[in-house]
């Protein structure tokens, strides 16, 4: 792979939010401009991933402090991670991602087979579900970002119908 040459607007995810008892993996696209500042996923104020999660798990992540957030997730067997590793983005928009390299999504289930399933947080994520293989259970969520302008209460129950059968099967 050709080296990218960092510049200012080179956005760079973070490593992934995993363990041994993982089942759940939770794939966003790239970290925007606020997570990237504070160093941890989703931390823009209005972006819906902890609520929205919150409402699935029924537990109060919204009360917790990050590191504690990523605990509980990793106890419920919810990991995290992106599908791009590093691209060119001069805003937070999905949209503006120019330039992308991709996580190696495969080499990392691989070596994680506890994974049993796979929940792409929003349609720029969902494009990477090519590379999952073909009998691994996937879900395209629509995006916890306050860019899509569906109904917190909308969101909120296709998260809880899709997530809660792959958290939960059978």
């Amino acid at each position: 792979m050709m080296a990218t040459v960092a510049t200012p607007d080179t956005a760079r995810c973070f490593p992934p939010v995993i363990s041994p008892h993982t089942r759940l993996l939770i794939l966003g696209s790239l970290p925007g401009k606020a997570s990237l500042a504070a160093g941890r996923y989703y931390a823009h104020p209005r972006n819906q991933f902890w609520l929205l999660l919150q409402s699935v798990l029924q537990q109060p992540l919204l009360a917790l402090d990050y590191a504690a957030r990523l605990q509980t997730l990793l106890t419920y067997g919810v990991g995290l991670w992106d599908v791009v590793a590093q691209a060119r983005r001069h805003s937070s928009l999905d949209s503006d991602i120019r330039d992308a390299e991709h996580n190696d999504l495969r080499s990392l289930l691989q070596q994680w087979p506890t994974i049993r399933a796979v929940a792409f947080n929003g349609q720029t994520a969902g494009r990477a579900a090519r590379q999952l293989p073909m009998d691994l259970p996937f879900t395209i969520l629509p995006s916890s970002s306050p860019a899509l302008t569906l109904p917190l209460a909308k969101k909120q129950q296709c998260w809880q119908d899709q997530l809660l059968p792959l958290l939960h099967p059978g």
